[in-house]
């Protein structure tokens, strides 16, 4: 590195000496062009060697993240949300691997500082230390910059942190976000947050602009401090050309290692953030006993292979009993004991982005007679029938394109066909109708069913099978009040059979032949003893340790993933992820990105961005040909007569171009923040107004990538790379025209190093381009796999099947990493070909100076071969920012791929204008009407044709995948009609603006969705209702009592997902909702399917005191709940089967007629 001054300081005695022999100026330019190759040799094997360490740390920090996931414990994973711990895996990780490129700066920049002083010295002597002061004073200010950034770079985070988090929860509710009309509040919460995000990102640029401003400024100030007192100390110092240009090329390579400095420091500043953030996740995996216990006073013994049902009301702990027998809560006294291996089934089901076969075996080997078993006790073979490719038919990501019976259906047949010793099934019937619930229980649950010789713990709310359980726990407040067979709890008199006779039609006195269990401690399989007190937190170590005992040895288990590849049926639109698309597009990114880019930096901006850039460097050139004008002074009785002059010149120049570093630095990062406000608004807007379609056929985790990865690139990478690349430009355009002013004879050799240069360059940018997307592709599923596993934790360890998950998470990471290790090695080709380019051109500058040497002065030439030294550097930081800009606008492509969506219809129709208080009557037309879930699928409603009047309540009922929740779809245009029309009071809908109609009519949906934040923001996002109104709303969803009870009431703090309330909870939150709304339609899409029979009355008879006068459509599973509605549909396969009063179809004896019939009502 210091070789190049020291020949430059030869040749430049050579031109001096005229009588040195010519040869000596060839031998020095055959020297400087075989150290400058060797030192680019060096230095690229080691940038290997570091870019190859920084990728295995990433990948190392990847693979911890994801198995500390799987084992984190409730509590810990309620704090430590999805959003935060994707920026683990995507920023925080990328911010690690990219420190090590450069942590040997923090050692060898100081090492390259005190080197180059030195050398200075050498030159000028004690005047050198001038420059020292200099840059001791520039130490805190720059450590003040560094603090503050610090700062700021939390408050980022912060708030990064808290945006991904609401966007991954509004993905997950897409669906009761468009139902409630709710996406402009939730869009307004993300901008408001994003808007807190960017003020930081603004201070941060004024700050960046002043440390950059001092950090290149800091060579020319230590320069003109050190020329000023060396010409000051002593008239008689002259400032010759080999002085000046030797000590301004150690000044350039000072400028290397001080320019590096602040990047190295942001980046730990940076990595320091992050480790917090690790530090503070991590902090949540210790055991949290500061609430009071949910479970208290278990004594419970569940003798082996008995079937034993768990009931209560909502919010009793029910769900939370099956979380303490997982380990999934923490134990605070007592033990528990679970022998054999376990499987779980889940109150909302968790499916996977897979085949439905794939979802059902879960990594199991394909034992065909069991498998079709399996599907036909599940009731599962008449949906295979109708999906496109049977059991091979994709399904989406959480199982988005299923009903929630189907889902709840591949649940339990995973379970099923897993053959474990326990099951804990929670509430698996509670999303089938009767008929199937009935035939699931038969042949699967009940005493004659798959699972008869099985351990099963059942929490249900249908008492009609309680009668042939072996045991019955009932449960209150976290306490087991009861416990015994049914006939014992029967004959007791207590609470439950209380509670049985008035709630249920089911005949007590049947006698099915109940089994007495009996305690004895060798069937005993779960035991409750002393005080057992448990909090939702780590999963308990001697659960897991207990199981392992009774368990054969799996660590021979085979948990490959299967490589055959059967023709998969598509459900949904397609597999591939939008960005593969990519790979068929032309070599070169689209002149359209940029021109996007372009327009939301703004021209104006842009122009005087350039035009600052352009200031800058022609007062750089200016200045150094000033200095070199000073050095070719004719020197008079010792000294420089003009030298004040020329001093006064030079310093005004330097700081001159320091005005244009700090206006162009600020002016970029402005743009840029513009830049990434627009995009992130227009992604953001766009997506909102996608269809469910679209999120159906797009992972979550590809969407939560384009708001973390690729807005983090847009936020922080592209402008910093839009400014280090025209800044090399610049570099190289002056270096050239300086070498080629001063040695025109270059010009011959320029054209063919030009062409070289041009050929590796276009080379490497198409390959590098395509590495970076194939990069970018295969980085998404990472995400999407690590979201899909942070849902479905439970379920993976109650199954025991972390193994094979990891092994899936770390093949998506070796899949990744082996697009972006040929990137590595690609970075790496090309850096040696450009040092060898640009070493050949200071070789041949070097060359024709020698032999120009008669008419060159001693300045021109040193600054000739100045510029020329630095040229190779600026020529390979031009590329790999030309490169890195074409790579890097990839995020920008795949942002605005996702505004060039489909879209659905607008939110709001001027025309026609609709009446404030419609609908009045609540009359609802269907006139022959169809639609389907995509145009190549079949319809799933035909030709419907009912009228139902304003003010009745009609109830829809079929077997799962009938069409029921189709229609509720159709209604509220989620899945806009193929045929017909729906009129309600006479207005088409599909006239109306989305959200008139959504915003007009209300539903309490299947799943239960809330949305972290307080229980206000959950009833009233946009702040529409005073208090009173709120409370009364939770008065009559039976809420006021148990909210009251709060410590912070209405601001009580819902966790993600709401998992701090039971699912029954979150229902009740939903009545809450309509209460609120009370719009003229109210539909129930099997809203009480989650809460007890109890529940289930008080909350029907608030819809029917109410919605009196409203029209309220009831989608039911529990039949006695419409039984005493107007009307009932019944369908069947898409079509109306029996459509009339409840009465007349049990007297037709016909669908309904036996569907009641299952259910016990007739």
């Amino acid at each position: 590195m210091f070789v190049g001054p020291e020949i430059l300081r030869l040749l430049i005695d050579f031109v001096i000496n005229s009588s040195a022999p010519t040869w000596h100026g060839y031998f020095y330019t055959a020297l400087l062009f075989s150290c400058t190759s060797v030192q680019s040799l060096i230095l690229q094997k080691y940038f290997h060697v570091c870019f190859v360490s920084g990728m295995r740390l990433r990948t190392a920090i990847i693979g911890a993240v994801y198995r500390k996931a799987l084992v984190i414990s409730s509590t810990a994973r309620r704090t430590s949300t999805v959003g935060e711990m994707v920026n683990l895996m995507s920023v925080d990780a990328q911010r690690f691997m990219d420190l090590i490129t450069y942590i040997n700066m923090i050692w060898s920049a100081p090492l390259q500082v005190v080197l180059a002083l030195y050398f200075l010295w050498q030159n000028l002597g004690p005047s050198v230390l001038a420059g020292v002061a200099v840059m001791v004073l520039m130490v805190p200010v720059n450590a003040v910059i560094a603090m503050k950034t610090k700062t700021y770079q939390v408050a980022q985070m912060k708030s990064k942190d808290t945006r991904i988090k609401l966007m991954n929860e509004m993905l997950n509710g897409i669906k009761v976000l468009k139902l409630y009309a709710w996406e402009l509040a939730f869009k307004d919460k993300v901008s408001e947050i994003r808007e807190s995000e960017l003020r930081v990102l603004k201070k941060a640029a004024y700050l960046g602009a002043v440390s950059t401003f001092t950090w290149v400024c800091a060579p020319f100030l230590v320069a003109l401090s050190t020329f000023t007192v060396y010409i000051l100390i002593n008239k008689n110092n002259v400032l010759d050309a080999q002085k000046a240009f030797v000590s301004l090329a150690l000044f350039n390579i000072l400028r290397f290692p001080l320019n590096m400095l602040p990047m190295v420091i942001s980046s730990m500043v940076q990595v320091g953030v992050s480790l917090h953030s690790v530090s503070i996740v991590n902090g949540f995996f210790s055991w949290s006993r500061t609430e009071p216990p949910t479970l208290k006073r278990l004594n419970v013994c569940i003798p082996e292979g008995s079937l034993v049902a768990v009931v209560g009301h909502v919010g009793s702990g029910k769900s939370s009993l099956l979380s303490a027998l997982l380990g999934e809560m923490d134990k605070l006294e007592g033990t528990v004991a679970v022998k054999g291996s376990v499987a779980y089934v889940p109150q909302q089901a968790w499916i996977q982005n897979s085949t439905l076969r794939d979802n059902i075996m879960f990594g199991q080997e394909r034992r065909e007679a069991w498998y079709q078993l399996v599907v036909e006790a599940c009731a599962l073979q008449p949906d295979l029938e109708i999906l496109p490719a049977g059991d091979k038919t994709e399904i989406g990501e959480k199982g988005v394109n299923l009903s929630g019976g189907q889902k709840q259906r591949v649940s339990l047949a995973r379970a099923v066909y897993c053959e474990r010793a326990v099951y804990l099934l929670d509430d698996p019937l509670s999303a089938v109708d009767a008929h199937v619930g009935k035939h699931i229980f038969d042949q699967v649950i009940g005493p004659q069913g798959l699972l008869k010789d099985k351990t099963r713990v059942l929490v249900t709310n249908g008492f009609n099978y309680l009668p042939q359980v072996d045991l019955i726990l009932v449960m209150s407040q976290g306490e087991v009040t009861e416990m015994g067979s049914y006939q014992q709890l029967m004959a007791t008199e207590g609470a439950f059979s209380e509670f049985l006779r008035t709630y249920t039609a089911v005949d007590y006195t049947g006698n099915n032949g109940m089994a007495h269990y009996k305690l004895s401690q060798q069937n005993v399989i779960i035991l409750f003893h002393c005080l057992f007190s448990v909090l939702l937190c780590q999963p308990i170590p001697g659960v897991r340790n207990l199981s392992k005992l009774s368990q054969p040895n799996k660590e021979g288990q085979n948990v490959r993933l299967k490589t055959e590849n059967p023709e998969v049926g598509k459900l949904m639109e397609s597999k591939i992820e939008p960005g593969l698309r990519w790979l068929l597009l032309p070599l070169q990114v689209q002149l359209s990105v940029f021109w996007a880019y372009l327009k939301a930096v703004g021209f104006f901006l842009s122009c005087i961005s350039l035009l600052l850039f352009l200031t800058h460097h022609l007062l750089s050139l200016f200045s150094n040909y000033w200095l070199s004008l000073w050095t070719d002074d004719p020197v008079v009785n010792g000294t420089q007569p003009d030298r004040l002059m020329r001093l006064g010149v030079y310093s005004g120049l330097g700081l001159s171009q320091g005005v244009a570093v700090f206006g162009y630095s600020l002016s970029v990062s402005i743009g840029g923040i513009l830049a990434s406000r627009v995009l992130h608004q227009s992604m953001l807007y766009d997506i909102l107004r996608s269809p469910m379609s679209f999120f159906e056929r797009t992972p979550s985790g590809n969407l939560v990538n384009r708001f973390a990865k690729e807005m983090d690139t847009i936020d922080s990478v592209i402008p910093s790379i839009i400014k280090m690349f025209i800044g090399s430009m610049f570099n190289v355009l002056g270096a050239c025209v300086v070498i080629l002013i001063a040695t025109p004879l270059v010009a011959i050799i320029i054209p063919f190093l030009g062409l070289l240069y041009f050929f590796v360059q276009r080379f490497y940018v198409a390959s590098s381009r395509q590495l970076k997307r194939l990069e970018s592709v295969s980085r998404s599923p990472i995400y999407s796999h690590f979201n899909e596993t942070l849902l479905g934790t439970s379920v993976i360890r109650a199954f025991g099947e972390q193994a094979r998950f990891i092994y899936e998470s770390d093949r998506r990471v070796d899949h990744n990493q082996k697009a972006y290790y040929p990137g590595i090695v690609a970075n790496r080709w090309l850096a040696v070909r450009l040092e060898f380019v640009g070493n050949c051109i200071v070789s041949f500058a070097a060359l024709f100076a020698v032999i120009a040497r008669e008419s060159l002065s001693p300045g021109i030439m040193g600054l000739s071969i100045s510029y020329a030294l630095q040229l190779t550097a600026s020529l390979t930081w031009l590329v790999r920012m030309s490169s890195d800009i074409e790579t890097n606008i990839v995020a920008v492509e795949r942002v605005k791929e996702y505004t060039d969506t489909e879209k659905e219809a607008e939110w709001k129709h001027k025309c026609p204008p609709i009446p404030p208080r419609w609908p009045t009557n609540g009359c609802i037309d269907i006139r022959g009407f169809g639609l389907r879930y995509r145009h190549d699928l079949d319809l799933a409603i035909r030709n419907m044709t009912i009228k139902i009047n304003g003010g009745e309540k009609v109830g829809i009922v079929g077997r799962t995948g009938a069409g029921k929740s189709s229609l509720t779809l159709g209604l509220f245009r989620i899945i806009e009609g193929a045929e017909g029309h729906i009129f309600i009071d006479g207005v088409d809908i599909a006239q109306l603006g989305l959200h008139d109609l959504r915003s007009r009519i209300t539903i309490i949906p299947q799943d239960p969705v809330l949305f972290s934040g307080s229980l206000r923001m959950n009833l009233d996002p946009f702040d529409n209702y005073d208090d009173d109104d709120v409370w009364r709303a939770l008065e009559l969803s039976h809420l006021k009592t148990f909210v009251s009870g709060l410590p912070d009431g209405l601001s009580h703090e819902c966790s993600e997902g709401g998992e701090n309330l039971s699912v029954g909870q979150r229902q009740l939150l939903c009545l809450a909702r309509a209460l609120l709304r009370k719009t003229k339609i109210l539909v129930l899409d099997e809203a009480t399917a989650a809460v007890d029979p109890e529940t289930d009355k008080l909350i029907q008879s608030t819809i029917r005191s109410q919605f009196e006068d409203c029209t309220v459509l009831t989608i039911a599973h529990r039949l006695n709940t419409i039984m005493d509605y107007n009307r009932v549909l019944v369908l069947d396969r898409g079509e109306i089967a029996e459509f009339d009063t409840p009465s007349h179809l049990i007297t037709k004896r016909g669908a309904f007629h036996s569907m009641a019939k299952d259910a016990g009502l007739v």
